[in-house]
């Protein structure tokens, strides 16, 4: 099952993905839960050599400024409670353990974080941006929209991972992709064919039992 199958894949091969394959899997994934049908996702999609030149300004840019620009939302709560706390800092240790890296080499992990950058090797790249009027029920919307789109990228022996690192980095990427100002930079998401012999790979995130999250009443 796709969703059983889906992680977050952090090393690809350079196997090209087809274009046909890309805007079936887009379009299909439009079909995703809308709120008054406004489908407020927009999306670019990014391969080949303009990849290529990205791929080389952010090196640039993240040489300069590795803090990033300042994201323009918060990617998490500032004072993260439990157990969310635990469960973001636990996903954290278990994709370094995996590596091999340990806490103290700090310079290591940030290489690793680096690797974001280069979409971990995939040969395809989509980013997501949303108009700056909309609210928290449409950008819930993106989130369906995504995850439709992971979950139909599964359906065709396809791997993704969604990168909401890039947006710390929102005026390099809206200049790279001509995006008006009236539009906000959301997510980045690498898409290609799993490595499957990469160690980073083989990171499967723990989820919480269905008891910790659920509530049944009158069932």
């Amino acid at each position: 099952m796709a969703v059983q199958t889906r992680k977050s894949v952090r090393g690809f091969l350079p196997t090209p993905v087809p274009p046909e394959v890309i805007r079936d899997v887009l379009e299909q994934a439009a079909r995703a839960p809308s709120g008054g049908n406004l489908q407020p996702w927009h999306l670019h999609v990014v391969g080949g050599e303009p990849l290529e030149r990205l791929k080389a300004t952010m090196r640039e840019r993240i040489a300069g400024m590795p803090g990033g620009e300042g994201s323009e939302y918060d990617i998490y709560p500032r004072d993260l409670v439990s157990p969310y706390r635990e469960r973001r800092f636990q996903v954290g240790e278990d994709l370094y353990r995996c590596l091999g890296i340990p806490r103290e080499n700090k310079r290591a992990r940030m290489a690793q974080f680096a690797n974001n950058f280069t979409f971990f090797g995939a040969p395809l790249a989509l980013f997501c941006t949303v108009d700056r009027r909309m609210g928290p029920p449409q950008w819930s919307d993106l989130g369906m929209y995504l995850q439709t789109v992971m979950l139909l990228l599964r359906e065709h022996g396809l791997d993704s991972c969604a990168q909401e690192c890039w947006a710390i980095y929102p005026e390099t990427i809206s200049g790279f992709l001509a995006i008006p100002p009236e539009r906000m930079l959301f997510t980045g998401m690498a898409i290609g064919y799993e490595d499957a012999q990469a160690p980073v790979n083989q990171l499967r995130a723990t989820r919480a039992p269905l008891a910790e999250f659920t509530e049944f009443i009158g069932i």
